[in-house]
């Protein structure tokens, strides 16, 4: 039984031993070249010219690149209004604009100095209240209604009005954007890509060569991290190496530096949302309007679908009887912001935690009674603002269980005390949760296919649209497929991704990885299951397999394929027990002229909903999970400390459950670093200063919680998904969301009933300032 195993990573022990081979651990090819990107020094104006004729001069440079050497400079995955090298409008500082080309990477940067930019400078717009006056937008969305917000508005007895701001969070992946793009015969081009979606990349180099999609393909063995960032914006680099490449006629390397890559690539959105709720005595809420605006940086990119997650999810756990939900997302002049981890979903969230902290302090109740009240129910309150109702809903299990074994009541009269008593130190508890939709929700999205190949010897190779970043995509495959045919793990290889074995494939992103692939792998070795026991049951019938005859073609009307069962290596007819080898049947169905290859495409069945009206199902089923978490501040320095933090959560029947652990600590300290201390600064001209390790602050280990408990319950109901698994890479994020609103709780203490202000992330000097403000 492999699923539900703690099979290892299937790159572990590559990982440990430095055999993992990513794009630049590739050996340089004879003649090979390295590129240089070269950003504008300016945010916003024309472009005039270019001067890179000193340049060219300096030793190692061989030539050099603009936007007049491409055939098509625009792309964008769903308005193509973004340039690959910019022309003439510059959307934001450093932005590319020039390829040096050369043989050495530190004459390049030497030669990087020489070039010259004529710019006609414009002011830039860096804030989104300035893009609101100014009325830049990208997309206004539609609004989400549900009963009627201002009659229940009006009559509320308790009314709050304000606005949350969340700030952007650079992907920090390991490996920054790297690719190599290799000239093939007949105008062709092979590029290898550290790329979530190689769909994409193909098709973008295929577009900015003026190639057919036939002759570009795209490979992406694995990458060192990708968090959504580079879901889009692999492409554009892909293809600026694959430009080189082709007139070159050289394989063409350009793997970013981490301070060009934080420089020259998007973040996640910051969000100001403006809201209104109101509630009654209790705390139950009545009405809740709310305007999310999202910094979508200079170019569409994904942000218009990231902002209807972000409305999808303003509701966060809990009911909404009367709501009105606008979103709109503004164009700056900043590095066009993209997909991360939760999509939209925690800038949604985060919102209507952080209105409940400020209802339970107007209360002066404890928000974690408030969150139980609007807790979405089993048989009632359970219909989201979008017309979607939860199905099997743990919500209010997670809440009450993760009360109990945390001690939270306890705890909470302990930290009350401590806080009435220290002068030194306040103390914040808090538990959030996480109900997040799984599914792309652009519906035709939610598409994959797989092909498995079984080789004589009984081994399996697995090649899928799924790109593998870490998150161990390709071991759950793996497992899925060795449980299908009843065979150790070991023995089925997932190769790497390539476009010309999976078209037209969908990103791996929005949690949906393995969903879908998984499900298409299975779907293809069922597929090849059907004819082993087809082939068995006519050895079981006398049918003559000799020199001149052989087992029949497959009629799936007289299979009785629920009459077999792959396990233990053996392929087993349950009415007689009797068995063959798996490596029997695999031989049997070679000599009798059986394919043991399939292809098999899935759809994710079910969805719909409908832009016109806001009303649908946008969503498979919903992944949750809780968090309480508990913080210390310094009332003199605004430091803070995570003392401990549990997690509960439901992942269904978890495929392997070691990953999904390790899955939802890291999402875990991910979210919690953005919440906290992961800022972004920029000078006045919109320059990013905190482009680099030293200057932009991911957690630590000494970051993470002094007590770190995180527990799964036992859930097998969710039936809309491969073996009842849930998905597992987004949810988690959201949970960090917890050690936010303890600190919101911690500075409440010391608030004297003024409504908190507090800004995310919560670094130790917003902290320091929120605090201050109370005295």
């Amino acid at each position: 039984m492999s699923v539900g195993q703690n099979i290892p990573h299937d790159s572990s022990r590559g990982h440990v031993t430095g055999g993992s081979v990513f794009i630049d651990d590739r050996p340089m090819m004879a003649g090979e070249v390295l590129v240089l990107p070269v950003g504008v020094p300016a945010a916003a104006g024309r472009l005039k010219s270019i001067d890179y004729s000193q340049a060219l001069k300096c030793r190692g440079v061989l030539a050099a690149f603009t936007a007049k050497d491409l055939s098509h400079n625009s792309w964008g995955t769903i308005v193509p209004e973004q340039p690959i090298l910019v022309a003439d409008k510059i959307g934001h500082y450093d932005e590319p604009a020039v390829l040096l080309v050369g043989t050495d990477m530190e004459d390049l940067l030497r030669a990087k100095k020489h070039v010259q930019f004529e710019i006609e400078k414009e002011n830039g717009v860096f804030t989104i209240d300035e893009a609101i006056k100014l009325d830049r937008f990208i997309y206004k969305a539609n609004a989400f209604k549900v009963g009627d917000a201002d009659a229940a508005m009006a009559q509320a007895p308790h009314r709050l009005k304000g606005a949350f701001e969340c700030g952007g969070q650079e992907h920090f992946y390991l490996e920054s954007n790297a690719c190599i793009a290799y000239p093939m015969e007949d105008g062709q081009i092979e590029v290898h890509a550290s790329s979530q979606h190689p769909t994409e990349t193909q098709h973008v180099v295929a577009e900015a060569l003026g190639l057919s999609l036939h002759e570009v393909v795209c490979v992406v063995k694995r990458m060192g991290g990708g968090f959504g960032g580079k879901e889009s914006q692999a492409a554009p680099f892909a293809a600026m190496a694959a430009l080189v490449a082709s007139k070159m006629k050289r394989p063409a390397r350009l793997c970013l530096s981490k301070d060009d890559d934080m420089m020259m690539t998007g973040k996640r959105h910051p969000f100001k949302n403006y809201y209104e709720v109101g509630f009654d005595n209790d705390g139950r809420i009545l009405s809740l309007k709310a305007h999310l605006y999202a910094d979508g940086g200079a170019y569409a990119d994904l942000s218009s679908s990231i902002l209807d997650r972000a409305m999808f999810h303003v509701d966060g756990a809990y009911y909404l009887p009367a709501a009105h939900i606008e979103g709109a997302v503004v164009r700056t002049n900043l590095y066009s912001n993209t997909a991360f981890r939760g999509f939209g979903g925690p800038q949604g969230t985060m919102t209507i935690e952080s209105i409940i902290e400020d209802m339970a302090l107007h209360l002066k109740k404890d928000a974690l009674a408030i969150r139980e009240l609007n807790c979405y129910q089993k048989d009632h309150n359970n219909v989201t603002h979008y017309g979607q109702a939860l199905g099997h809903n743990p919500l209010p299990e997670l809440f009450a269980d993760l009360k109990k074994s945390s001690d939270y009541e306890k705890r909470r009269q302990e930290i009350d005390a401590f806080n009435a008593s220290s002068k030194t130190a306040v103390r914040g508890l808090s538990m959030t949760a996480t109900k997040f939709g799984i599914a792309f929700t652009a519906r035709f999205l939610n598409q994959g296919n797989a092909s498995v190949n079984v080789h004589k010897d009984g081994t399996v190779q697995v090649s899928t649209g799924a790109t593998e970043m870490g998150q161990g995509v390709n071991t759950k495959i793996q497992q899925v497929v060795a449980h299908a045919f009843g065979i150790p793990a070991h023995d089925v290889k997932v190769m790497a991704t390539s476009t010309e074995k999976n078209h037209n494939t969908s990103p791996t992103a929005a949690s949906s990885g393995s969903d879908i692939n998984c499900a298409a792998a299975l779907k293809a070795a069922v597929g090849i299951q059907k004819r082993l026991a087809w082939l068995f049951q006519n050895i079981l019938a006398g049918t003559p397999m000799n020199d001149i005859a052989e087992c029949p073609p497959l009629d799936e009307a007289k299979l009785k394929f629920e009459e077999f069962h792959f396990e233990n290596g053996l392929l087993t007819h349950k009415p007689s027990s009797k068995s063959m080898t798996w490596l029997d049947a695999v031989k049997q169905a070679y000599f009798n002229r059986l394919s043991l290859g399939e292809y098999a495409h899935f759809k994710t069945e079910g969805l719909g909903f409908d832009k016109k009206t806001s009303q649908g199902t946008p969503f498979k089923y919903f992944t949750n999970g809780v968090a309480v978490s508990e913080v210390q501040v310094d009332l003199f320095t605004g430091e803070y400390k995570v003392l401990r933090t549990d997690i509960l959560m439901d992942l269904g029947r978890r495929i392997n459950p070691g990953i999904d652990k390790g899955q939802v600590t890291g999402a875990f300290v991910q979210g919690m670093g953005w919440v906290t201390s992961e800022k972004l600064f920029h000078n006045k001209e919109g320059k990013l200063l905190s482009h680099s390790p030293t200057t932009y602050k991911i957690p630590n280990v000494q970051d993470t919680p002094r007590v770190f408990n995180v527990e799964f319950i036992e859930n097998h109901e969710n039936r809309e998904n491969v073996h009842r698994s849930k998905a597992v890479g987004e949810p988690p994020f959201l949970l960090g969301i917890s050690v936010w609103t303890a600190l919101k709780d911690a500075a409440n203490a010391k608030s004297k009933g003024l409504i908190s202000t507090l800004k995310s992330p919560a670094t130790p000097e917003e902290m320091l300032m929120e605090i201050a403000r109370h005295e």
